[in-house]
């Protein structure tokens, strides 16, 4: 059953939308403009960063072009049981970008991790003994 206000009918509009998002990222790193000056003589060169795939941004992009896409992704009572597929592979795709852009240095690899619960846990223990009574150090504080 289709839930009566669906944006789309068929995963394949999502995936075009997806296309068409990651596209606009590279008119929108334009944006960011990173201007360097190389070489003996200062040669001026612009590069325009490549943006990070972010669930946020894609959101955005839907609700601002054509409505909200959250419910696809969460399956909203069960209406978007076709568009299972679709959806886990775009957030598939968004972490695997994050991951290697971290991992290769272009994005922060500290945000990357939190972004994407990578976060190495290591637990520390600091352990402090109190020096017996009569002791040395005791004596020498008096």
């Amino acid at each position: 059953m289709a839930h009566p206000t669906r944006l789309f009918h068929e995963p394949k509009e999502i995936e075009n939308i997806w296309n068409d998002f990651k596209m606009s990222l590279i008119e929108r790193s334009k944006v960011w403009e990173k201007i360097q000056y190389v070489g003996k003589d200062g040669t001026k060169r612009i590069d325009n960063p490549k943006i990070p795939l972010t669930f946020e941004g894609f959101k955005i992009y839907c609700r601002i072009h054509y409505g909200e896409i959250e419910q696809y992704f969460t399956n909203q009572d069960k209406y978007y049981t076709k568009f299972i597929d679709i959806c886990s592979r775009i957030k598939e795709e968004i972490r695997d970008d994050q991951i290697i852009g971290g991992m290769l240095g272009f994005y922060n690899p500290s945000i990357t991790q939190r972004l994407n619960n990578l976060v190495d846990k290591q637990e520390q223990t600091i352990k402090k003994e109190q020096p017996l009574f009569g002791s040395k150090e005791e004596e020498e504080d008096e």
